[in-house]
């Protein structure tokens, strides 16, 4: 162990002095390190040793002020999240070449430029922590609610952006994700930092050691607890719902063209209607078919024939549920048109029963910030609806022909606690996205995993449809029953698995987290510790 000790002891010395080059290298790397831990790759692990190299490194932060040493700190803080989020969002640049003869120029300034932005949040986080370091254990628990903090903020200031969050490290694997349904991914970011920092004080001296223990003790419990009440809890199946998820993978370019109409509605109902077996004969045993986002290069509300043609292919009292763009003329009279990301509920006769329009709409992609200004330089957002697409005004309950109601989540709306959460409680969460911009890249690895947390936070399944994504049917646990495969055109069948009851994180609003900080600051401040 001293061998260990003097190991660790040595290589904190080398990054807390590091100096010039040496030291952004060092901030840079680690941050980009950390990335493994999301998925695809999910090595979490990796965050014990990163997260111990970020806590050195505020350690080297010194100044002749505390001011100043902040600023230290947030330079490296910086670095860090520009190396994390770099490696862990680079995909997002392959959006930008779906057309590239449009976009293509702006794929360097979007790859490069997001990550400098969230990075900030990691710059204020760093900054936080300094201006309240404390020596020895105190330090783990200090930098653990600045950079959760900052996490925290990331996910809620300027519409939020909660992407890849430290919570996932531990929520992508169910036997340590089950606490989300407790404290939410949140609440689980703190811990994750806090559990991950905990090696740094094998530098230290030996009083300090017990907080590593802790830590341990803390991971333990988690595994503990996940494990058991997923042993404890096998899933339950509404047998009156049988749902067929299509993964229709059709190549972004091709399903935006109005000349293609056609060609997409027919693939379509091919694929709906393809027989895997004697029991899965596609339209003819499902009860519930899930199309995925804006599935037509059409106005489906007024295109009476391609409602008529999935009501006659639908088999008696089932429903289609479908993403679809909805289009309505302003009553001004103007002539001009408000555009909405919306899903749509089928019946068997073709009427579209229930909408609901998206609320949570993506910078850039869905619609332009200072719209005005940039659209009269030429800008556009990248699904080229001019003027973008209007926000709903309501979250929504939609309700099935047999009367299964579910909360619809359009994109990245699922990676949001709040947007699944509401007081009228579903039987299911829906999902429908679009991840064909992004291709083959860690992109909808990463989405899908954490649409899933939703349902631990809630204990709802979740039905998920994704052109280009991962398509999956995910009980009340997290436990995925069933999926595609990433790239390969299929279909997902499987009976809706059954709510549970509402869990602590529903019923007390995903509100616990806040607790967690405020505990860590009571120990870091305590006259008197035993830790």
């Amino acid at each position: 162990m001293s061998r260990v000790s003097g190991a660790v002891s040595a290589f904190a010395a080398w990054v807390t002095l590091a100096e010039g080059r040496r030291r952004a290298a060092v901030a840079f790397g680690a941050g980009a390190l950390s990335a493994l831990a999301m998925p695809p790759f999910s090595i979490w692990p990796v965050l014990a040793l990163t997260f111990p190299v970020a806590v050195w490194l505020i350690d080297g932060a010194s100044g002749r002020t505390r001011l100043r040493s902040a600023l230290h700190a947030a330079g490296v803080g910086f670095l860090f999240g520009f190396g994390y989020f770099l490696a862990g969002l680079w995909w997002i640049g392959s959006a930008f070449l779906v057309d590239a003869d449009v976009f293509g120029w702006l794929l360097p300034f979007a790859v490069a430029g997001l990550p400098a932005l969230l990075g900030l949040f990691h710059a204020a986080g760093f900054a936080l922590a300094r201006l309240l370091w404390r020596p020895g254990w105190r330090r783990v628990l200090v930098f653990a609610t600045g950079l959760g903090l900052a996490e925290i903020a990331r996910g809620h200031l300027f519409t939020g952006f909660p992407w890849n969050s430290y919570g996932y490290a531990l929520a992508d694997q169910a036997w340590l994700g089950q606490f989300a349904s407790v404290i939410g991914v949140e609440g689980l970011t703190y811990a994750a930092i806090a559990i991950f920092a905990a090696p740094a004080v094998l530098a230290d001296g030996r009083p300090s050691r017990a907080l590593l223990g802790t830590a341990f003790a803390a991971l333990a419990a988690l595994a503990a607890f996940g494990g058991v009440r997923l042993a404890l809890s096998p899933t339950a199946f509404d047998d009156k719902v049988v749902a067929r998820v299509l993964q229709p993978e059709i190549p972004q370019d091709v399903k935006s063209q109005e000349s293609a109409r056609d060609t997409v509605m027919d693939a379509y109902i091919a694929l709906t209607d393809e027989a895997r077996d004697p029991q899965r004969r596609g339209f003819a045993d499902a009860s519930l078919v899930v199309w995925p986002e804006s599935a037509f290069p059409f106005l489906l509300a007024q295109t009476p024939a391609a409602l008529a043609r999935i009501g006659a292919s639908l088999a008696p009292g089932a429903a289609l549920v479908t993403g679809a763009v909805r289009g309505a003329r302003r009553p001004d009279g103007s002539g001009e048109a408000d555009f909405w990301n919306s899903v749509y509920v089928v019946g068997d006769d073709g009427s579209i029963r229930a909408t609901y329009d998206k609320i949570h709409l993506v910078p850039f992609g869905e619609y332009l910030p200072f719209q005005s200004a940039l659209e009269a330089l030429g800008f556009e957002a990248l699904t080229r609806q001019r003027g973008g697409f209007s926000s709903g005004d309501r979250r929504a309950v939609l309700s099935l022909p047999g009367g299964r109601r579910f909360r619809p989540l359009i994109c990245y709306e699922a990676i949001f606690p709040e947007e699944a959460a509401g007081e009228e409680r579903p039987d299911f969460l829906l999902n429908v996205t679009n991840d064909a911009w992004f291709g083959r890249t860690p992109g909808p690895y990463q989405h899908a995993a954490q649409a899933r947390v939703r349902t631990i936070e809630q204990g709802l399944p979740m039905v998920r449809s994704a052109n280009g994504g991962v398509s999956s049917i995910v009980d009340s646990y997290g436990r995925v029953l069933a999926s595609a495969p990433l790239g390969e055109r299929g279909v997902v069948d499987a009976r809706l698995p059954l709510p549970i009851e509402p869990t602590v994180f529903a019923t007390t609003h995903g509100l616990l987290h806040l607790l967690m900080p405020a505990a860590f600051l009571c120990l870091v401040f305590a006259r008197k510790s035993r830790v």
